[in-house]
């Protein structure tokens, strides 16, 4: 029976751990007005980029900001665009797609990466938390070549057989549904509840290798 990963060790960059973050410190971050699409029905095939407005100074876009990244050193902080929307202390990146309603899908290729989460997040989520451990992100991990699912540093072992190139992710915000998919099937692997209460955009984590993501997709059939 698989155990779970500690949370520690999944939400470590550069040595920081979960319980270095002061309750001070894990506030939402007020950020500037802009305009920003809002999906609204199944049919508009969710598109996006990722943002590099949020993206930790140790990754890297690529591909017309469709992909991802991690430098072990980085750039120095000090050396990129400070603003409120950047994750400054985990290696976290958003997409540029806000999701107030509907169902939508996509896939993401995973390279050379052997720690990642992938999922979805309140707009406004604290950029001083990572992905996974406050009750405003629902993410799919992979570490010490085991899957979980995670939410507010609640960690659920997710049961897989290896690790695939290719994953999907389907979101249906009315449901309350994010679910990891098996596109080879295609079936659903694992799904998460929740209660979302405001705006979500795709999120990911990366702490070694690259992801490539792909939207706009069509949702396989079967999944319904």
């Amino acid at each position: 029976m698989a155990t779970p990963v500690g949370v520690a060790r999944l939400c470590r960059l550069a040595g920081r751990s979960v319980s270095s973050l002061s309750a001070r410190h894990r506030r939402a971050v007020s950020l500037p007005a802009r305009t920003c699409f809002i999906s609204t029905t199944t049919g508009n095939n969710l598109q996006f980029r990722l943002d590099e407005r949020t993206a930790h100074s140790s990754l890297d876009l690529f591909k017309k900001d469709t992909g991802v990244i991690y430098r072990m050193l980085g750039l120095d902080p000090s050396r990129v665009q400070d603003n409120p929307e950047r994750f400054r202390d985990w290696a976290v990146v958003f997409a540029d797609e806000r999701i107030g309603s509907g169902r939508h899908y996509w896939e993401v290729t995973v390279k050379k990466s052997q720690e990642f989460r992938l999922g979805v997040a309140e707009v406004q989520m604290s950029r001083e938390d990572c992905v996974g451990t406050n009750n405003c992100s629902w993410v799919f991990g992979y570490a010490q070549r085991k899957w979980f699912a995670m939410t507010n540093s609640k960690i659920v072992p997710v049961t897989l057989v290896g690790k695939p190139d290719r994953v999907g992710i389907l979101l249906d915000y009315e449901a309350g549904l994010l679910v990891l998919v098996d596109i080879e099937k295609p079936r659903i692997i694992h799904a998460l509840r929740a209660q979302f209460k405001g705006p979500l955009c795709p999120a990911f984590g990366i702490w070694d290798g690259e992801l490539l993501t792909h939207s706009g997709l069509e949702e396989p059939e079967g999944l319904k």
